[in-house]
């Protein structure tokens, strides 16, 4: 029986999230850092005269002097009469401030150049750094989801160890994105193009060639490129005479190589002085967690110098006039009052994104005290459990790319020291019995073996791949070799003495 192709039209409905004025607040919030959050604060409370510190902070002890409460009442008095002037000048222009973005952007409007260096100084992350060159390129949607997940992906040295196909699952699994990896590997040539040359390679190779692409047009470009893509093994091995064998060059001309070839960066990530983030001295954690004497784990959020932020009393009673007497104001009254509402509403909503803030950090962390207990109780770094955003998400209830963001340029210190949040995520190797091991594990398991194997005669992978299975790690030799290369230490014919 002959088959008949029917056309037919379907109607379906599809759900659509699209985060609202609030949502994108809490977003923007919880991504910064303690330093950061600061600056955003201080900027709030100058843009938004609705908005302002808690009085209960800056208010006088109960034995303080009649004097002292004088000067209080005075300074208050003062900080009263200046909102009042702000207000006054905002409403010359209430017809421009309409125009006026109801969330805050990240970054106050500032043209004072010392402004801009403290700001924008060593405090700048090394994701910002990438991030800030990202705006420049003319992205999609779904390439800019796509670059910031590769930068987010990127390790202390600025490469992006993780390949092309796992990229794209995680991509699908856990962000619900469907990019092949062919968008992926466009995305990253975008990204390879960033500074510091070389950043985003993915083998120390490719490293090289993505900065010997920026050199000048010349000979010298041609013989570089031809001794890293032609004969990488032995320039690996130092074998220069057997480089200049074969490509027939000069004394002259194999000198220069190795002298333009020591001024290429093997580790592009360290050259930003951010190899976890942030600068090593600016570092502030925003988690101070305390082992106490019957081995339970107590933290608290470091607050900074965040005050408590409240809703000026003024514009308050100004809202409530407007509620209660709106149909006795004229059209004057009414939009001055309407801007007193604009200006609470706004300012109730960046309180409000604080304390979600603060809840989310909370959980997050609590959540990641109690997986990585053993670690928090001993300092051991064997006794890492693998834990990635998943699992956090699923104890915590919430949304994978919040845990993403939590764990982003945030630290714990602990009494081992300050660990940016992101270490305490590991992936997990399961072995042929079903038992699940943390990568970091086998790793500094893998630099133990190493480091007291016979530097006569050092052992090749394979051999580290038997040595390593009989002490419980069974890893094959080629995870043996990526681990290595991963943890910086030479093949077997470099490390001989």
């Amino acid at each position: 029986m002959a088959q008949k192709l029917i056309q037919t039209q379907k109607q379906t409905q599809q759900q659509v999230q699209r985060l609202s004025q609030q949502q994108m607040l809490q977003v923007k919030l919880l991504e910064m850092p303690l330093t950061e959050l600061e600056e955003s604060v201080n900027a709030e409370l100058d843009d938004n005269p609705a908005l302002e510190k808690s009085e209960y902070e800056d208010a006088p002890a109960h034995d303080h002097e009649h004097e002292e409460e004088q000067e209080e009442n005075f300074e208050q008095k003062t900080e009263r009469e200046e909102r009042e002037d702000a207000l006054d000048k905002a409403l010359e222009n209430i017809g421009r401030d309409d125009e006026m973005p109801e969330t805050y952007t990240g970054y106050h409007t500032n043209n004072n150049a010392e402004y801009e260096e403290i700001v924008y100084g060593d405090a700048t992350s090394f994701y910002d750094k990438l991030k800030e060159q990202m705006g420049m390129e003319h992205l999609t949607d779904e390439q800019q989801y796509v670059m910031e997940y590769l930068i987010g992906s990127l390790d202390d040295d600025g490469y992006l160890r993780k390949e092309i196909d796992t990229i794209s699952d995680e991509l699908a699994i856990y962000h619900n994105i469907d990019v092949s990896t062919k968008q992926i590997e466009n995305v990253l040539s975008i990204l390879q193009s960033f500074d510091p040359a070389g950043i985003g390679a993915r083998s120390l190779q490719e490293c090289l060639l993505l900065q010997i692409k920026r050199h000048p047009d010349d000979k010298l470009k041609e013989i570089l490129w031809q001794v890293i893509a032609n004969h990488f093994e032995a320039f690996t091995k130092k074998h220069w005479d057997k480089i200049q064998s074969n490509m027939g060059l000069t004394d002259l001309q194999i000198e220069a190589v190795q002298d333009e070839i020591l001024k290429l960066n093997p580790k592009p990530g360290a050259s930003l002085g951010e190899t976890l983030g942030r600068n090593v001295q600016q570092i502030t954690p925003d988690f101070i967690v305390e082992v106490n004497d019957d081995d339970s784990i107590s933290f608290t959020l470091n607050q900074g110098n965040i005050p408590e932020l409240t809703i000026s009393p003024m514009f308050s009673d100004m809202v409530d006039t407007y509620r209660t007497n709106k149909g006795n104001m004229n059209r004057q009254e009414k939009e001055a009052l309407l801007y007193a509402k604009q200006k609470v509403d706004k300012a109730q909503g960046y309180i409000e994104a604080i304390k979600q803030r603060r809840h989310t950090l909370y959980i997050t962390m609590r959540a990641i005290i109690n997986w990585q207990r053993a670690f928090f109780l001993d300092g051991d770094e064997t006794d890492l459990k693998p834990m990635i955003l998943k699992d956090i998400a699923d104890q915590t209830g919430l949304d994978i790319s919040t845990i993403s963001r939590v764990s982003n340029l945030k630290y714990a210190q602990t009494k081992w020291g300050t660990f940016p949040l992101k270490f305490f995520f590991t992936d997990g190797y399961i072995t042929e019995e079903g038992e699940e091991l943390s990568t970091r594990k086998i790793k500094l398991a893998l630099k133990e073996v190493i480091e007291h194997e016979d530097k006569r005669k050092p052992m090749s992978d394979e051999s580290l791949a038997k040595e390593m299975k009989k002490r419980g790690y069974p890893v094959a030799r080629r995870t043996i070799a990526k681990y290595r290369e991963q943890l910086g230490i030479s093949v077997a014919r470099l490390r001989k003495e």
